[in-house]
């Protein structure tokens, strides 16, 4: 492991590309590995000891790589398997919920709603992370089970589902509310049919700044090329990926 070795990403499919994009824009010329683990999508409705096992798969997959640091470019396994796994690897471990909140916890908000997965819901991970640093906030989260199968494909119609949770949040009159999934950001186009843009954060753009902040503080930015890998159906990756980031190559393993 050098400066030269690359930094894994991973995810359940293609939502970690939103992260992803933001990262290449402000590091293009970084050594980088995307992992999509379509064999196990979607992890929001897995339990934690599932997503504990398919998390350790993938970083012993990074470990053959020889990364330098990984990317949890997924905001489930982010809440319930990087307290687990965070100190069994020797690189750098970046996870999205621990290390967006602390930056999103500063922003003037007084009400803050969260739109994620059952599994990120469930932990209360942006609840609790967010509230370490500042206690003030009214929080309430809400899960979306059925957005990932849209923005993945397997609903045509997500509609009627995006307005029935976005209802439910209004109730709360959030201030901001976060797209706690990397896969929601896509759905942006439906969101501000219901509510104006900018009352949605997206993680990414928090969670980028600080993986480039802390990889120049440790001297570990270098010059390189990018790779693709997914756990089955790469003919289906490349094409949702289309969304997020130009995919021209993707290995099965």
């Amino acid at each position: 492991m050098n400066n030269n070795s690359p930094i894994g990403f991973f995810d359940s499919g293609v939502g970690g590309l939103s992260v992803y994009a933001r990262f290449k824009k402000l590091l293009p010329n970084e050594n980088t590995i995307y992992y999509g683990d379509l064999k196990n999508l979607p992890y929001g409705n897995k339990t934690q000891a599932e997503l504990i096992g398919f998390t350790k798969n993938i970083m012993d997959f990074f470990v053959t790589k020889d990364v330098k640091a990984v990317v949890i470019a997924c905001n489930t396994s982010s809440a319930l398997a990087y307290e687990t796994i965070k100190d069994d690897y020797d690189f750098k471990i970046y996870p999205i919920i621990q290390a967006s909140a602390k930056l999103i916890s500063k922003m003037d908000i007084k009400r803050l709603g969260v739109f994620a997965t059952v599994g990120t819901v469930n932990s209360g991970a942006y609840k609790r992370e967010i509230l370490k640093h500042n206690s003030d906030i009214l929080i309430k989260e809400i899960a979306c089970p059925n957005w990932v199968s849209v923005v993945e494909g397997k609903i045509s119609n997500g509609t009627d589902e995006i307005k029935k949770h976005v209802e439910e949040m209004f109730e709360f009159a959030p201030d901001k509310v976060i797209l706690g999934c990397t896969h929601y950001p896509y759905l942006i186009n439906d969101l501000i049919k219901f509510a104006p843009k900018d009352m949605f954060i997206d993680p990414a753009k928090y969670f980028v700044k600080f993986i480039k902040d802390d990889l120049i503080k440790s001297d570990l930015t270098t010059v390189g090329t990018e790779k693709f890998y997914v756990s089955a159906n790469p003919e289906l990756f490349m094409n949702n990926a289309k969304m997020f980031y130009n995919v021209e190559m993707v290995e099965e393993v």
